[in-house]
């Protein structure tokens, strides 16, 4: 009973990371209604969601280092109503350098508020199932675009892009703030988390953690791996609509490729907790990386919906691993900050994909070379995933 309110954030962390990355990531349904309507160019407006991960990947170490010391409450109350003032200013400028401003830089750093502190809390109240826990609150992630992405474009449908994104940041206030509330801190006196936390090695500092040569090896292939999918993910309604699939539809395979990645996290999570975090992150990133092809295999409604399934499924199954490869190597206390370096490098991946895709689009009036360059992203990342050694060092004592 001692560890039930964990279950509390667990469900806390999904809704709020469901909204904060959904509403982030609908950018990409977004892209042709602004394109159109205000005669931006797509590399224009995908420089908007460049800047966009660049500012979650900062803002994931800073409020991560931050939560270390105030706690995922107040961290999670700053960054919520950031990205509603985002989402809403983003929705009434004129130029295309105030949106990718406002949207990419404020949208950004606030969504970087939600994960980090929120798997490190999640971290905290589990010592057991660990994998799982992890990979239910990164569960969120894949719900936001299963359900804010359709959302989003059924908002365009209704009006206009403005006035659906604007209704994006009400959603973001109305569910954000009220589920911070829930938020606590495991209580110290309590047995499981504390009594392992106590024998953790008290001369390992965060500068020390950052310099590790395990640090680097996640890191680098986390970048990898970010930077293979996001450009896929991205101008995934794009690509399928230009191949004759009504915007509907696209918007629908968009969807399931969120629905993939849902499930995913939840299988490779519990595959996890029993063959480990390393073996299966590289199996993973194999599977990204071949799916990644598969895209320029198929032209029908059909065929997009199985490669999203399985695109997905890879892609949000690999996600939650790097948090457990972490937590596996390094002492619970300083949890939010090396994670929160380890997103931030992640997401200059993840900045990548989408102006490749729109760079990529403008020159050659396709996406084909993205996708090989993805593909070939995600095979690298399962290279460098085989140099992490998780305890290697021993730089933490096994978990029991």
């Amino acid at each position: 009973m001692r560890l039930s309110y964990g279950w509390v954030i667990i469900a806390a962390g999904m809704a709020m990371s469901c909204v904060g990355m959904g509403s982030m990531m609908s950018l990409g349904v977004f892209l042709q209604p602004i394109a159109q309507d205000t005669g931006w160019s797509r590399t224009a407006v995908s420089m908007g969601a460049l800047l966009n991960f660049l500012g979650m990947g900062v803002g994931s170490f800073v409020w991560g280092a931050l939560s270390d010391r105030f706690g995922a409450k107040v961290i999670v109350m700053a960054g919520g109503t950031m990205l509603g003032l985002g989402l809403a200013f983003a929705s009434q400028t004129e130029s295309v350098l105030a949106f990718q401003i406002i949207y990419g830089g404020s949208v950004g750093l606030a969504v970087g508020s939600l994960y980090v502190p929120m798997t490190a809390l999640a971290v905290r109240w589990f010592d057991r199932n660990r994998s799982l826990a992890v990979a239910l609150v990164s569960v969120g992630m894949g719900m936001g675009t299963t359900i804010m992405a359709p959302l989003a474009g059924w908002l365009v449908r209704q009006g206009d892009w403005r006035t659906a994104m604007l209704t994006m940041a009400a959603i973001a206030w109305a569910v954000i703030l009220p589920t911070a509330l829930l938020l606590r801190e495991p209580a110290i006196s309590t047995g499981g988390i504390s009594a392992a936390q106590a024998d953790e090695p008290a001369d390992i500092s965060l500068a020390q953690a950052l310099v590790s040569p395990q640090c680097l090896a996640i890191s680098l292939a986390f970048f990898a791996c970010c930077a293979a999918h996001s450009g896929p993910i991205f101008h995934m309604v794009s690509y399928i609509a230009d191949c004759g699939v009504p915007e509907l539809a696209a918007a629908s395979v968009f969807g399931m490729a969120g629905l993939g990645g849902l499930a995913g996290r939840i299988v490779f999570g519990m595959v996890a907790d029993r063959i480990g975090a390393r073996p299966t992150l590289i199996a993973g990133l194999t599977l990204q990386g071949s799916a990644i092809l598969l895209w320029l295999g198929v032209g029908e409604l059909g065929g997009f919906y199985a490669v999203a399934l399985v695109f997905g499924f890879a892609y949000g199954g690999v996600m939650p691993l790097y948090a457990i490869l972490v937590r596996e190597s390094f002492p619970g206390r300083i949890m939010g900050g090396v994670f929160g370096v380890v997103v931030m490098v992640s997401f200059f991946g993840m900045a990548i994909g989408p102006w490749l895709g729109g760079f990529v689009f403008d020159r050659f009036g396709g996406y084909a070379w993205l996708y090989l360059v993805s593909s070939g992203l995600g095979l690298l990342a399962a290279v460098i995933a085989c140099a992490v050694r998780p305890n290697g060092g021993r730089l933490v004592p096994q978990m029991a």
